[in-house]
């Protein structure tokens, strides 16, 4: 990673910017001119450049977007009108670092003059799906630092370009807008809502992306491409043409020839324009002069377009009131903006996608569910070493934080969390993470190695189990003494249950006292494994020690004489097998029949009880002829699921600290349904695979958890990204009256972390450890699509079945796992918000192995710290803590360094009596290692100084005051005062 090369050269492209003809143009003064009273016809060449999709991310740069980046840069330097636009920023990031220092020159004049343009900014295009907000803001983030380190104000992005992902989700809408963008532009939207809003010219409006909580400063302009996002014949050029059937002449001018053709594709092209006038409100038009990896020889492209240009706007002479101009997103934003007229809105999102009858993107929100997992596994973790890193003081320590960000950034991608990827490129996805992850792993030990010294010991090396999930790590099985070290990332206190492999039969679980004795249990497992849980009580924004030891046939080893005070083992408490078929806690109970089917749900604490049953079934997927079901496309040859029947009901073991009951489904589907004592929640470990093919039919498997008589009445909530909760109703769309032809698919949204139905008093609320495709087709229930296996391609490019097979060769296996809250709807958003987060941000799990003795480790060093002075309130959340890679967009003093933090209001209006209150408080002194005095606001990308966020101004049709031009200010000196939902952004400079 080559950061610091191109901090360096801004630095000296800057200095050389003292000339007069250096001056800043970019912007929308650096627009080229339209001409009034004409259809104007904005001319945005762009390439758009999957950050993998069918060969992987390093295959796509070296085979095209080198030479696409290359070509366009020697054509723009050829002519002061031509633009281009840049969108995946960690392609650019590379090729950017490969440039001579009169290259770089040429791209910063370039970027300086407004000719080459920065759209969205992040370093994908993220899906809106599956992607959880906190990743999205990651990944723009970082593509936002680079171009602002690089290139200056003259980088700042005015507008998303979201052309690809399959849906598009009003979450990301209210994110841009406190980005500071004034519009996002996107191409898929559903058929029906397509041909309707072109008939009525709604094309173009205003969405509210927080209508109920952040209001109109959440608000975004919001234009749709309705023909996709490469141009209408005759007007798309690309070399690729030449290898492939010519859908598009090229241009014959010369008069002498016989084949000189013009006039018959200036005919066509303002025939075409025409059209897309007719379904536009105004007389500014956008067409994307560009494709997928287009403009390898921008120099076939560009020569084309400006005969294109040339020969239409010559016909002017004749009457012709068609204008063409290159262009960019902004510009005609701009221009649109300058009519100053009214706009119709709109509140919900554009979910699901459907591009014909019975075509309803719905499977990718849950295709690959070992992808999704593990992208959201290494986001958390992330997030933990980010606040880690905060500890170390030292400028330029985020640096070291780029193999791990830039992982994470390309796994965002539209074709890779989404499971949209052919499978070597998923492959490639989960090794750069797992590169990222060795790197993040680094950090940590750098970190511990100074928060645990006290000026003896030399802190040991910490090491990872990454195979945890799956019951499987050799260290814990296998060491007798062992130290198990456990971050938390939230800035509250957890209590965390924590389950380890082991195998021998006798423990003693230590505190980080190094003295007292934490009950703990073991449950049976397989023949060679059985599991440990005990209780981890971790304090705010920090770690603790503990340690557990094996006392059962232990070698004698020289460091277990040493000391003799050690505590001595008492018997570890064991699950036992239990003759009734309830499990419960202090806080829930959970009921099943004689033959093992849940029965009942009762919450202990509010006395809400309820019937509840739970069913896997599976739906065999659409492979005749016609459209099949896919890795996007979600069509269910059946709309009726078949059952797959309890086959085998083990019963229940019961304990002190959880209780499980364990049913198998035949052979495809195996369950623990788990109470802990002291949790407010069901846990559902459900495990899926491998799925039987031999049939010939591919299948979608799904759960359904049912409440007779709960009285939804097909309405249920669904959240949009992890954030706000968007209601939905079955066979319903808020903006048109809609024809589902797939009853199934049709009514499927994105879960990305939680599903709920209500009756008039309680809620019940299903949460996930990733996204899935989830509805509530029926009275009562709540389904999700677990895991999916195909056998046909459908037709979406990939090319490629989504039939992922295990080492062995048989269908993958998948495990994961459900958390259900019921209760009154009062109380539940304190326990599904909480827990959220809980599950987002799980505690960091390192081990040891320093053969001390407890008392002795902790007499050397320390086994537990926490980053918090002061506790935030209940309601607010401390989203990010982290070094920025650089400096901050706000300069600070040479003897500082700048850190970068983001607290949240994490309710909604109404949600809570209590905690859905505005909230006001002081930041500074609430984290121990840096007292925050010289704070400044940002906007939601940590690149611009809140001060100088102007957004334009757009009126409405509903007087919903969506022209607010400024974002919300939140900080007055160190306090703090935020809104249902809201976000502050803050760059403190810490004193070294």
């Amino acid at each position: 990673m080559l950061w610091l090369r191109s901090s360096v050269v801004l630095l000296v492209l800057w200095c050389t910017c003292t000339r007069v003809d250096c001056v800043q143009t970019c912007g929308y003064q650096s627009c080229n001119a339209e001409k009034p009273g004409m259809i104007n016809v904005h001319i945005v060449p762009h390439s758009h450049d999957d950050v993998g999709w069918l060969v992987t991310v390093d295959q796509y740069y070296y085979q095209s977007v080198q030479f696409i980046l290359d070509s366009v840069l020697a054509e723009l330097t050829l002519d002061p009108t031509k633009r281009f636009i840049v969108v995946e920023v960690a392609y650019f990031y590379r090729w950017v670092n490969e440039l001579s220092l009169e290259q770089h020159q040429q791209v910063f004049d370039l970027v300086n003059e407004g000719r080459l343009e920065f759209i969205s900014g992040g370093w994908s295009m993220n899906d809106e799906a599956a992607t959880h907000y906190l990743a999205i803001i990651d990944q723009h983030k970082l593509g936002f630092e680079f171009l602002r380190d690089s290139f200056g104000s003259c980088a700042r992005v005015k507008a998303g370009w979201q052309i690809d992902p399959f849906g598009h989700s009003r979450e990301l809408a209210s994110l841009f807008a406190q980005f500071g963008f004034d519009a996002l532009i996107f191409s898929r939207l559903d058929q029906q809502d397509n041909e309707l809003r072109q008939v009525e010219k709604r094309l173009e409006f205003v969405w509210k992306g927080s209508p109920k909580n952040i209001g109109p400063s959440s608000n975004l302009f919001t234009s749709i491409l309705p023909y996709g996002y490469s141009p209408q014949d005759p007007m798309h050029f690309d070399v690729q043409q030449i290898y492939q059937p010519m859908n598009t002449e090229l241009f014959a001018d010369d008069p002498a020839l016989n084949d000189y053709n013009v006039d018959s594709i200036v005919d066509a092209a303002i025939n075409a324009i025409n059209i897309q006038a007719t379904v536009f409100a105004t007389n500014h038009l956008l067409v994307p002069a560009g494709g997928d990896f287009n403009y390898v020889s921008a120099h076939f492209n560009f020569k084309e377009m400006d005969k294109l240009i040339k020969y239409v706007n010559a016909r002017q002479a004749n009457g012709s009131n068609i204008n063409f101009l290159y262009s960019t997103p902004s510009c005609y934003v701009k221009a649109v903006n300058d009519d100053n007229a009214t706009w119709t809105t709109k509140e919900d999102d554009f979910f699901p996608y459907a591009d014909s009858d019975h075509s309803y993107w719905t499977g990718y929100f849950t295709s690959r569910p070992t992808v999704k997992r593990y992208i959201r596994v290494v986001n958390g973790f992330y997030q933990s070493v980010k606040k880690l890193a905060t500890n170390l003081l030292q400028i330029g320590i985020g640096r070291d934080l780029l193999p791990l960000a830039d992982a994470l950034g390309a796994a965002q991608h539209h074709d890779a969390i989404t499971g949209t990827e052919k499978q070597v490129v998923a492959f490639d996805y989960a090794l750069r993470l797992s590169d990222g992850v060795r790197n993040g792993l680094d950090m940590v030990n750098t970190v511990y190695r100074k928060l645990m010294y006290k000026g003896t010991f030399t802190p040991p090396t910490q090491e990872f189990c990454p195979l945890l999930n799956e019951s499987i790590c050799d260290l814990t099985r296998e060491t007798y003494m062992l130290q198990a070290t456990l971050y938390n990332p939230l800035a509250r206190l957890v209590e965390y249950m924590v389950r380890l492999p082991v195998a021998g039969s006798g423990y003693t679980v230590i505190a980080p006292d190094g003295t007292t004795e934490v009950e703990h249990q073991l449950v049976p497992g397989s023949a060679q494994t059985q599991t440990l849980v005990f209780p981890a009580t971790l304090p705010p924004l920090g770690y603790a020690t503990y340690f557990v030891n094996r006392q059962t046939d232990v070698p004698k080893k020289p460091a277990e004489v040493l000391d003799q005070e050690k505590p001595k083992a008492k018997s570890s408490k064991r699950s036992h097998s239990s003759t009734t078929n309830v499990i419960q806690g202090k806080y829930v109970s959970v009921t099943f029949d004689e033959a093992g089917h849940l029965a009942y749900l009762t919450n202990l604490e509010s006395g809400v009880t309820t019937q509840l049953s739970q069913n896997f079934y599976f739906y065999p997927g659409f492979g005749q002829k016609g459209q099949s079901s896919g890795a996007y496309i979600f069509r269910p040859a059946n709309n009726t699921p078949t059952s797959i029947p309890l086959t085998l009901w083990q019963g229940t073991r019961n304990g002190t600290l959880v209780q499980e009951a364990y049913q198998q489904f035949t052979d495809l589907v195996s369950q623990v349904v788990r109470v802990y004592r002291e949790k407010r929640y069901v846990e559902f470990q459900w495990t899926v695979g491998p799925i039987p093919v031999s049939d010939g039919i591919g299948k979608e498997v799904i759960t359904r958890f049912n409440i007779p008589g709960w009285g939804n009445k097909g309405v249920f909530y669904t959240d949009a990204n992890g954030r706000e909760l968007l209601e939905r109703k079955i066979n319903y769309r808020p903006t048109w009256n809609v024809t589902i032809p797939e009853p199934v698919a049709g009514n499927y949204y994105p879960i990305t972390t939680m599903i709920s139905i209500k009756n008039d008093k309680n809620q019940f609320t299903v949460l996930t450890d990733r996204s899935h495709g989830g509805t509530s087709l029926n009275d009562g229930d709540v389904e999700l699509m677990l895991h999916r296996r195909l056998l046909h391609d459908d037709s979406r490019g990939v090319n490629e079945a989504l039939n992922e097979t295990g080492s062995d060769g048989r269908g993958l296996v998948v495990q994961g796992s459900l958390y259900v809250v019921l209760d009154t709807i009062d109380r539940s958003a304190r326990q599904y918000r909480s827990l959220a987060q809980e599950l987002i941000l799980s505690p960091l799990l390192t081990f040891s192995t320093l053969d001390v003795a407890p008392a002795d480790y902790v007499k050397n060093l320390n086994t537990t710290v926490s980053g918090l002075m002061t506790q935030l309130p209940p309601n607010v959340h401390l989203l990010s803590l982290e070094p920025f890679l650089e400096w901050g967009p706000v300069a600070s003093p040479s003897n500082t360094i700048p850190l970068l933090i983001r607290f949240e209001h994490f309710y909604e209006v109404g949600e809570d009596e209590d905690l859905s209150k505005p909230v006001t408080f002081d930041i500074q002194n609430i984290f121990r290692a840096y007292p925050i005095n010289d704070v400044y606001e940002l906007n939601l990308g940590a690149n611009i100084p809140i001060e100088e966020v102007k957004r334009l101004h757009w009126r409405t049709n509903d007087a919903s005051g969506s022209d607010v031009t400024s974002p919300i200010r939140h900080l007055n000196g160190t306090v703090v005062t935020l809104n249902p939902m809201e976000i502050v952004t803050l760059q403190a400079n810490i004193q070294l």
